[in-house]
């Protein structure tokens, strides 16, 4: 099976998220997305995150009604920082033969090779780069160059069109905290949610960090 591999904060989850990964579900011909939350993310190391559990339960609700996708928290229990190589790699032992595509955007590329271990990622998954605002699509001969991989033909990277919807995780929290609305910008479940468990009630400006709408490494 042709499985995708999308990982990040989701914190909260929105349409945003969910649009990427049915557009890759689909132009991508994939048979499932696995939407994997990071527990500890390396690039946030020092910014509180809202509880593994409560993320994973929001994104539980985001993607019910939707067969192909499903939530994997092989994160929850790992120590140490979440990085994409070893999630892919547990992933790919779990699977067995089938065939990995890992979920970006085009705004990650230009960093892929600050990625702990970026050859082992792309040894272990094709990518998906889903175009971001502002952001070009590099071919797999700029990626190759930029990581120093001799063979271009090693970098199974896909172009996937997605209307561009910028809408940020951060701003999310932000209007939560203040009691602002949040229709129409992720599902009403995790709306619901939201509001029922106070999720983000008492945060203050700094806590609700700096995320956007990117797909970001786990």
């Amino acid at each position: 099976m042709r499985i995708g591999i999308f990982g990040g904060t989701f914190d909260p989850v929105h349409f945003g998220h969910l649009i990427l990964a049915e557009q890759c579900r689909e132009q991508g011909r994939l048979d499932h997305v696995l939407f994997v939350p990071s527990a500890r993310p390396p690039h946030k190391q020092e910014q509180p995150l809202t509880p593994f559990d409560r993320r994973a339960e929001m994104l539980a609700l985001a993607v019910a009604g939707q067969p192909a996708f499903r939530v994997d928290d092989l994160e929850k229990g790992r120590p140490g920082p979440s990085y994409t190589a070893d999630t892919l790699a547990e992933i790919h032992s779990r699977q067995g033969d089938d065939e990995l595509f890992l979920l970006i955007g085009s705004d990650v590329l230009p960093d892929l090779a600050n990625w702990h271990e970026p050859g082992r990622i792309l040894q272990l998954a094709a990518l998906l780069v889903v175009a971001r605002p502002g952001w070009s699509i590099w071919s797999s001969e700029q990626l190759a160059g930029t990581l120093r991989v001799a063979d271009a033909a090693t970098v199974r990277l896909t172009t996937v069109r997605a209307p561009l919807i910028d809408i940020s995780s951060r701003d999310l929290r932000r209007r939560a905290s203040q009691g602002r609305s949040l229709r129409y910008l992720l599902p009403r479940a995790v709306e619901a949610y939201i509001q029922t468990h106070r999720v983000y009630q008492n945060i203050s400006e700094s806590e609700s960090g700096c995320e956007s709408s990117r797909l970001v490494p786990l």
